[in-house]
């Protein structure tokens, strides 16, 4: 394998290994869409002894060991992580709407029904559904201006 030397704008030169690429690709199409990693052989050995490791931690477990409790309690109940937030909010079309979902997810929010995270992930949502809402109707209130001074005769902006 050879290292090729490659110029930097300022006249240094850098070894840069893989660099520039040779123009097109002669191994082939590269990976497919979709395929996984090879499998090393203990990934192989443990997929196949996974029922009974599982059978024995779940044991040790019920005999008390604490590091087996603690393993098998992670897997049956792991801490939530980007889980599916299911609330009932209006359909918002305005921004009367928005207020209307904002007060609901506070009120989920002081109930418990949803974490405080989750609260600020649904509001950053109804952020950005404001700034559309607010975009669609600037465009429509210049529209109807532009309109009005088409009427009126006077010159329109470009």
């Amino acid at each position: 394998m050879t290292k090729k030397v490659v110029e930097i704008g300022s006249g240094a030169k850098n070894n840069v290994r893989g660099r520039p690429f040779e123009p097109g690709n002669k191994m082939g199409r590269g990976r497919p869409k979709g395929s996984r990693n090879k499998t090393n052989p203990g990934q192989v050995l443990l997929d196949e002894y996974a029922v009974p490791i599982t059978g024995k931690c779940l044991s040790l477990a019920m005999q008390g060991d604490r590091s087996a409790m603690r393993l098998c309690m992670e897997r049956i109940s792991p801490a939530r992580h980007g889980a599916r937030i299911q609330m009932n909010l209006p359909t918002i079309k305005t921004a009367a709407d928005l207020d209307k979902a904002a007060e609901k997810v506070t009120q989920a929010i002081r109930r418990g029904k949803i974490t405080p995270t989750e609260g600020v992930i649904v509001m950053d949502i109804l952020e950005k559904r404001s700034n559309i809402i607010e975009k669609v109707q600037s465009v429509s209130r210049i529209e109807r201006i532009e309109a009005i001074l088409g009427v009126a005769g006077l010159p329109q902006a470009a």
